[in-house]
């Protein structure tokens, strides 16, 4: 469990579990589960913790090289780090990603933003599947406290300005105005544009939170 105010030795650790215990979901699946299609717009699956890999593999310097080649076009960096950890069959994908489990690699930027990585891009994948698999509440207020707080991979701290912020479910609250409430998972997916969950939300802050996604 994590400390109110995690260490970065505690953020490693929540995300060594959170990989574990997606390469555990993800052990059975068929060929057919593979294809199916994420949360993320044109990635299946598959490509999905394939990029997982990608984030766990890259070092600062060669995202940089990387970023420099595309002229800073994330998407081509994405994509050409995606085929690279792709492997031949979805079993050997799943191999490279368990390979990676205790990574303590990064392309740059603070620990819980990969922590939350790790957490979203799970449910893009759990969530079409029909898992049902949900990180400890301490692990998920990290990362919901660092979403409120700042935009990083995603403009979580945007999405949320001028919205009072309740975990129902722990102890995560953040922000001031019309109120938004809902599992501390449910928010967090929320701050990261995951249409997906809004259902999971209730409150007069809802609307203005929607009215502000950005399409993934």
């Amino acid at each position: 469990m994590l400390d109110a105010v995690p260490t970065t030795t505690d953020l490693w650790s929540a995300t060594h579990t959170e990989r574990a215990a997606l390469a555990q979901d993800l052990a059975d699946l068929t060929a057919e589960q593979w294809a199916t299609p994420s949360l993320c717009t044109r990635w299946t699956v598959e490509d999905v913790l394939a990029h997982l890999s990608a984030a766990a593999s890259t070092g600062r310097m060669r995202w940089l090289r990387s970023m420099l080649t595309t002229r800073f076009d994330a998407g081509v960096h994405n994509q050409r780090r995606l085929r690279e950890q792709r492997g031949p069959t979805p079993a050997a994908t799943l191999d490279r990603f368990t390979t990676l489990i205790t990574s303590t690699t990064a392309p740059m930027g603070p620990v819980a933003a990969w922590l939350g990585e790790v957490v979203v891009h799970a449910q893009d994948i759990r969530r079409p599947l029909g898992i049902a698999s949900t990180p400890p509440v301490s692990t998920l207020t990290a990362v919901a406290r660092f979403y409120a707080a700042r935009d990083f991979a995603v403009n979580s701290r945007t999405a949320v300005q001028g919205l009072l912020l309740q975990a129902s479910d722990g102890p995560f609250t953040a922000g001031q105005g019309p109120l938004v409430s809902g599992s501390t998972l449910a928010l967090i997916m929320a701050m990261a544009g995951r249409s997906d969950f809004y259902r999971e939300l209730s409150g007069p802050g809802l609307e203005v939170l929607q009215s502000r996604s950005a399409p993934l």
